[in-house]
């Protein structure tokens, strides 16, 4: 029996500092999305500037986080996307789980697809950006433990 894809438009979420479940959040979308779109990948550069942490770094600090992640994340998909796929990559600033949600309805994906590693007591106390996420978007979203 052929299998059919359902979801037409996939969004990945990557999390360059975390290659292992973002390897697996791309495998993922891969086996789920319709071969011929174009699969949606982003990654988001935390905003830092507006907190108590912010006053450490440089004025141009988030400047410069935001250029790293768009080379970073350019090489990731490079390395682990097959090369007949296309790929709209997005570099996204702020909170984690908001702009995960905010590419999605931009992009009118079907799926958003997440890593997230299995909960600890202080996941279910402060909650994960992957618990977020599912919570709050509109699409289906597909969570990848690892």
């Amino acid at each position: 029996m052929a299998t059919t894809n359902i979801f037409k438009k996939v969004l990945a979420t990557i999390d360059l500092g975390d290659t292992v479940s973002s390897e697996r959040v791309i495998q993922a979308a891969m086996e789920v999305m319709v071969p011929e779109d174009t699969l949606h990948v982003v990654c988001v550069v935390p905003d830092y500037g507006r907190s108590m942490v912010g006053t450490f770094f440089p004025a141009d600090h988030e400047k410069d986080m935001i250029e790293h992640a768009t080379q970073e994340l350019h090489a990731f998909t490079a390395e682990h996307v097959p090369k007949d796929t296309r790929v709209q990559h997005i570099i996204a600033h702020g909170s984690i789980y908001e702009e995960i949600i905010a590419a999605a309805d931009e992009c009118q994906v079907d799926l958003i697809v997440i890593g997230s590693h299995r909960p600890a007591l202080k996941d279910y106390l402060l909650g994960p950006n992957a618990s977020r996420v599912v919570r709050h978007a509109r699409q289906s979203v597909l969570v990848v433990r690892y």
